[in-house]
């Protein structure tokens, strides 16, 4: 007899929640917090006072026994938090799922909030504290100072080695920003954009332009998980999650991959042996899948990662439509974190949802199964929900 628990299809999302998306906005991250999750109970028709598990993607002070309290929640039995940006949002989906497959809850939220931070508090500033000690002593005063510097160094060597240019970047920005037009909810609903305006864009960190680069924006996003069993009577069609993994490999570090043999390789790879192995379905099944998208070329890493593509092809792979709407694989069909909102890739996780339910403003036809996923540039985790 397997000590194993199998995850596959136990659970489901039966609600989700949002607030509006923006800059500059008057509520706190815990006043956003709380709407989105007020909002994903209502979807699902359940009563804050039923939930007894919380999973949050947090790198700010919401706590999650000021939510409880917030929403009048009773007795929690279980609680995580995942750390590291846009590493972890699937994350939360999988501890949901072991949470109530173990028993430990029969209802969990997970949630992300956002407000954006003033600039004393980002990565790149407060340097010289940020250097003693640490991997940054190495990077930092040589100039690889912002997320966008990482990925532009390892873009640039993605070039060289496998022919890659620009234009692919652009690919992958223009079929977001063309998906993001259909969401009334995008950030970026009203603003169509040509390759000409792509081309035209400033430099953040050569070879990435401005469009390479996610959105800068406020708002929250949470979920609603419970057993399969009762997921049937909740309000909307629930949406299974078929497979959950987590994973990184000795030598990774966040955003770049330096302390490998091969700093090309992405973590999805040892992720990815997990996750498939858990799903009754493969890479080339999927009809339609979530990507995080922080930059442009993380969507080439994940598509080679997962198994979408061979070794290098991840480019080629947005040739003629290859990730937009009516292509061989339609990704973030919401925007993403480019042209929709970001919050760390939990929009990724709705849209998944949205996309089963069958109620996507980028909708794919007789899609019966969607790949999510976190950012692969270090520790990672990703989904496969069902319908």
């Amino acid at each position: 007899m397997s000590d194993t628990i199998s995850l596959k299809d136990r659970t489901a999302i039966v609600g989700i929640g949002e607030t509006a998306f923006g800059k500059a906005m008057v509520q706190s991250e815990e006043q956003l917090a709380c709407m989105a999750i007020k909002a994903a109970l209502d979807d699902a028709g359940i009563s804050p006072s039923e939930v007894d598990g919380l999973c949050s993607l947090n790198m700010e002070n919401v706590f999650q026994h000021d939510i409880a309290r917030d929403l009048g929640m009773k007795e929690v039995t279980y609680y995580s938090q995942m750390p590291a940006g846009g590493h972890g949002g699937c994350g939360t989906v999988g501890h949901a799922a072991m949470a109530i497959a173990t028993g430990q809850a029969k209802v969990v939220v997970g949630w992300r909030s956002r407000k954006r931070s003033g600039r004393a508090s980002r990565v790149w500033a407060q340097l010289e504290q940020r250097i003693q000690g640490s991997r940054d002593t190495w990077l930092r005063p040589w100039g690889i100072i912002r997320p966008v510097d990482e990925v532009g160094v390892m873009y640039t060597r993605y070039m060289h080695e496998f022919g890659a240019t620009r234009d692919h970047l652009a690919n992958v920005a223009l079929a977001f920003r063309s998906h993001a037009n259909r969401n009334p909810k995008a950030f970026m609903h009203a603003k169509p954009m040509s390759r000409e305006d792509y081309f035209a864009a400033r430099w953040i960190s050569e070879p990435l332009c401005l469009f390479d680069c996610c959105l800068e924006t406020d708002g929250a996003i949470a979920f609603v998980v419970t057993a399969a069993d009762r997921a049937r009577d909740c309000r909307n069609r629930p949406v299974y999650v078929h497979a959950a993994a987590q994973g990184f490999d000795g030598g990774s570090a966040i955003l770049a991959n330096y302390f490998t043999a091969d700093p090309m390789c992405s973590q999805a790879a040892t992720c990815a042996k997990s996750l498939w192995r858990q799903s009754d379905f493969r890479a080339a099944d999927m009809k339609v899948a979530q990507f995080y998208d922080a930059f442009t070329p993380e969507v080439f890493f994940t598509l080679e990662g997962y198994g979408f593509c061979g070794r290098g092809e991840g480019a080629a792979f947005t040739e003629d439509g290859g990730v937009a709407l009516g292509g061989r694989l339609p990704v973030n069909t919401g925007g993403g974190s480019l042209s929709e909102v970001y919050l760390h890739g939990f929009n990724m996780i709705t849209e998944g949802v949205k996309q089963m339910r069958g109620t996507s403003s980028g909708q794919v036809e007789q899609a019966d199964c969607c790949f999510v996923s976190s950012s692969d540039l270090g520790p990672t985790c990703a989904v496969v929900l069902r319908n």
